[in-house]
């Protein structure tokens, strides 16, 4: 099986595995996997990597929206509701296949588990988590 995803100045397979796999945007998309919806708002990934500044959480996403793994998606304006997130992150559907051939989803069950443990989360953070969501395109 053979994904087709809008890759990085025509990054090799190879190369797109590490390039998914680096730290940081491993560590995003694990937290898009874990996360209930799997669609993440920005602010959530910032709450999820307190180690790493908002800027690069927000550089990673963005790298790897450009790589077609993550996709970013938006509620219509008639949905958006004041003092909740209006923006969400979700892995592609290449961007998933490519994952799943390439055996990077093995502990997808295991890490909505872990998330579902978290107890000290903030109240901003469950609020979010609870915003409306877009239905999948």
């Amino acid at each position: 099986m053979s994904t087709d995803l809008g890759t990085v100045e025509g990054m090799e397979t190879r190369e797109l595995v590490h390039f998914v796999t680096q730290q940081t945007r491993f560590a995003l998309i694990n937290n898009i996997l874990q996360h209930p919806e799997q669609r993440p708002s920005m602010y959530e990934l910032e709450e999820l990597n307190p180690s790493v500044s908002d800027a690069t959480v927000y550089k990673h996403v963005q790298k790897l929206i450009d790589a077609g793994i993550v996709e970013e998606v938006a509620l219509d304006d008639d949905q958006r509701r004041q003092g909740y997130p209006w923006k969400f992150y979700g892995l592609t559907d290449e961007g998933r296949a490519f994952l799943e051939e390439h055996n990077l989803l093995a502990a997808e069950e295991t890490l909505q588990r872990i998330y579902e443990t978290i107890s000290d989360k903030p109240a901003k953070m469950v609020k979010y988590e609870n915003a409306p969501r877009p239905d999948d395109a």
